[in-house]
């Protein structure tokens, strides 16, 4: 006799928030730390659902694609591509502490 799988509710927005601020700031170098944390510090309040999925898949990304495509020395792809995007190109909201 197999016992039920329990069931897993999906994660809260706040959860998930919170799961992106920490992935944003602990990418392993600190040039991407500001860029991709400083990005979600100054965006992620007015974000929702369609938002949200495509920084979670950015992330997935390598850090090297990552600052290529904000940097414009690598071609986004298509999946990317729009007004989020061109938010994180503008590279207004890096704020390094000195």
């Amino acid at each position: 006799m197999t016992q039920p799988v329990p069931s897993r509710e999906a994660p809260s927005l706040e959860d998930r928030l919170r799961r992106l601020k920490f992935r944003a700031w602990h990418r392993g170098t600190r040039e991407a730390d500001y860029m991709i944390g400083c990005f979600f510090d100054r965006h992620h309040a007015s974000w929702g659902e369609a938002e949200i999925v495509w920084y979670e898949a950015l992330l997935d990304e390598e850090d090297v694609n990552i600052l290529g495509w904000a940097l414009g020395t690598l071609s986004v792809p298509d999946e990317y591509t729009g007004p989020l995007m061109d938010a994180f190109r503008k590279l207004d909201y890096v704020e390094i502490p000195r």
